[in-house]
């Protein structure tokens, strides 16, 4: 464990300068277009999850406790206060782990927790698409620093780290938006700290629906701290390294030095990661390596007698689940999303429902399926898998994987990042998606945010 180190600044007070003083025509082209594809990617994800059962419970709430606004829901024509718009689009992007992340992972979700507040943020306030991309970069690299800062540590002790990292990144989204300055944008971060929020123990016992909450709840709380701060509020500026401050309280360990590490000259906002599975993102090379074997061998989930995966130590501690009680413990588990890959086609989201659930053959590979420690000569990284599968006829296959299509190796190509946007929302009602991303892939041309979705 590092122990905090002194610093004449605080940390909140150096981000929030380089937050409140990024410049758009600073930023590269490479770093402008990855916030972008997250942004479309997590549009696509939200408009999937707009008739799912929870995030109709959310909408419904928002829609009773919200005024009318100017603040979309996406995936619907709901217009709402930007507050509740956020907490609404952060629950959709959530809602069926389409959502992406970062490699190197540090814990955050960039697409939900910055384009949740992001979209309804710069749709009241009349900013421009190049305000919105620059506000999203700003938030994304505070964020990951902050993520980088805990060592990933969070979840050791049971907390959800998009819950926590993403109502920082959601508040400097949003004070750039609302335009607050330096002091300001301090405060709203000393704000979130006390905002964080978001327990794992869904993933023990069932009721999967607050998974999907933490995302909202991030997005609500940086909204609510960029608002408050605006309005004179003020909070700690050692809110991040302080001896009560965020990473005390939610790191199991923490290296403080890495909050303002490289700022304004390291763009992590290229490690975005998109996801090609409705899965929890430690199942995604898991899943690729099935899908592999699967095509190269010919074989069917039927043939299947047990399976082996050597993966990240955090695979067996956390998504080792064999008996899931519902959705999200399906999503969560990587046996079960290898077996579901070995009988229909994981890149269609929809496959991820109740009949998956009941599926007895998906379920008794799910069952049959081993996980152990990979090797460390194996490990490239934290995703790195060895996946063996035992047939009923005898034979042994195996193969090791790293990657797949949509990490910052393997970016999705434009022509991926369309058709997956395009599948997400073929059955929305609440636009016209060719338009919408016609829109979107111009996002620095339009000089309003407030039309696009419409």
């Amino acid at each position: 464990m590092h122990a905090p180190s002194a610093m004449t600044t605080p940390a909140a007070r150096t981000l929030a300068e380089f937050a409140a003083g990024l410049q758009y025509e600073r930023i590269p082209n490479e770093v402008i277009q990855r916030a972008k594809t997250c942004i479309i990617d997590t549009i696509g994800a939200m408009t999937f999850g707009a008739p799912l059962p929870w995030s109709r419970i959310m909408i419904e709430y928002v829609q009773r406790t919200s005024l009318p606004g100017k603040g979309s829901i996406v995936g619907t024509t709901h217009k709402v206060r930007g507050q509740m718009a956020a907490l609404a689009n952060g629950v959709l992007a959530h809602s069926f782990e389409l959502d992406s992340l970062c490699q190197p992972g540090v814990g955050v979700h960039p697409g939900a927790s910055l384009t949740a507040p992001g979209i309804p943020v710069a749709q009241a306030q009349g900013r421009s698409g190049k305000e919105l991309l620059t506000a999203f970069v700003a938030g994304f690299e505070v964020m990951y620093r902050i993520g980088d800062a805990t060592c990933h540590s969070s979840e050791s002790i049971g907390f959800h780290n998009p819950g926590l990292t993403g109502v920082f990144g959601g508040a400097v989204i949003a004070g750039l938006l609302m335009k607050l300055d330096s002091d300001r944008m301090t405060n709203a971060l000393g704000i979130a700290g006390s905002l964080c929020s978001g327990l794992l123990e869904f993933s023990r016992s069932g009721g999967g629906m607050v998974k999907r909450m933490h995302l909202g709840r991030a997005a609500e709380g940086g909204a609510l701290a960029a608002t408050l701060a605006r309005e004179g509020f003020t909070g700690p500026p050692t809110v991040l390294e302080g001896h009560y401050g965020f990473l005390a309280a939610f790191a199991k360990e923490r290296d403080p030095a890495r909050l303002t590490k490289g700022l304004g000259e390291e763009w992590h906002t290229l490690k975005t990661m998109l996801k090609r599975y409705a899965c929890h993102i430690t199942a995604h090379v898991p899943v690729t390596a099935a899908l592999e074997l699967k095509a190269k061998h010919g074989i069917r989930g039927a043939d299947v007698a047990a399976v082996t995966i050597a993966a990240d130590e955090k695979v067996q501690s956390h998504h080792n689940i064999t008996e899931p009680r519902d959705t999200m413990m399906c999503q969560y588990s990587v046996p079960f999303c290898v077996a579901l890959a070995l009988h229909r086609d994981p890149e269609d989201p929809r496959v991820f429902g109740e009949d998956t659930l009941n599926d007895a053959s998906i379920r008794e590979v799910c069952r049959n399926t081993t996980v152990t420690k990979i090797p460390a000569a194996k490990a490239r990284h934290r995703y790195s898998t060895v996946l063996t599968i035992r047939l009923k006829d005898g034979r042994e296959l195996s193969t090791e994987a790293h990657d797949f299509e949509g990490m910052p190796s393997r970016p999705l190509r434009p022509e991926q990042l369309r058709a997956k946007f395009l599948k997400l929302t073929a059955d929305t009602k609440a636009m016209n998606p060719e338009a919408v991303l016609a829109r979107l892939e111009k996002l620095e041309d339009q000089e309003s945010v407030t039309p696009i979705l419409d």
